[in-house]
């Protein structure tokens, strides 16, 4: 079994992978100690029937430099031996032709690797989380670039500070049409049909540059929420990245 650790800015992810069978659970990203990350990491290996002894090796994800050091910390306490952390020196089989490859993060890193091992190119990945990350991957297999916009949460609470009075509104789920005829309905609207279209016509812009259709992958916490509004075709796979640490793994063994 593999244990792969995916930090974002939001949240810990701890992925257990046995063969082909992926298990995951989160926390949220907050700081702390190797030692408590490792209770986790116990905590989560106990929920799902495995023992430290059964872990093959570890692989670390992060783009939180606070807590890398941390999981790094977690791994060698449960398993006694150095975890391989996706970084410089680490071979992905990704070709990178951004301005500078350095630039870019794990977290995208590991995303691409995934879907390239996986789905059909090129390949346009939307990563929903707290910021929504666009990668485009072409039919070379080469990473070329991508965009960045806040998330649907930030987008929300955004407005409800910079606006005099207007309510806090959870997310929720979509409203039965765009045309709303209450505040709270208009502004569940604008979160989902607003960002629906802006990614709709993102990837109608990408297939554009392109040259040709790409294949669409939806992923991060908050992917379930627009998938179903979207009006491209999207392949929703929650568990990209955890794909993507398992391939580098193997691929530096």
């Amino acid at each position: 079994m593999i244990l792969a650790v995916s930090i974002d800015n939001a949240h810990i992810t701890i992925g257990l992978i046995d063969g082909e069978d992926i298990v995951s659970e989160q926390l949220a990203s907050r700081e702390m100690t190797g030692f408590e990350l490792a209770m986790h990491i116990h905590s989560v290996l106990g929920l799902y029937g495995y023992g430290a002894d059964g872990i093959e090796g570890t692989i670390i994800s992060s783009v939180v430099p606070a807590l890398t050091g941390a999981a790094d910390s977690a791994a060698v306490k449960l398993t006694g031996r150095a975890p391989i952390i996706v970084g410089p020196g680490v071979k992905t089989g990704l070709h990178i032709v951004i301005d500078d490859p350095a630039e870019l993060g794990a977290d995208l890193v590991t995303q691409a690797v995934g879907a390239v091992g996986e789905y059909p190119l090129p390949l346009v990945i939307v990563d929903m989380d707290t910021a929504a990350s666009i990668s485009v991957i072409d039919s070379k297999r080469r990473y070329v670039g991508g965009m960045l916009l806040p998330g649907m949460r930030i987008s929300m609470d955004a407005l409800r500070r910079c606006t005099s009075s207007l309510p806090h509104v959870p997310l929720g789920s979509a409203p039965r049409k765009v045309i709303c005829s209450n505040t709270e309905d208009c502004l569940r609207a604008g979160a989902f049909y607003g960002f629906a279209c802006a990614i709709d016509g993102v990837i109608d812009r990408i297939a554009e540059e392109l040259g040709e259709a790409p294949t669409i992958v939806l992923t991060g916490n908050d992917a379930g929420l627009i998938s179903d509004t979207l009006r491209h075709d999207a392949v929703l796979d929650p568990v990209l990245s955890l794909k993507g640490l398992k391939i580098i793994y193997d691929k530096n063994q």
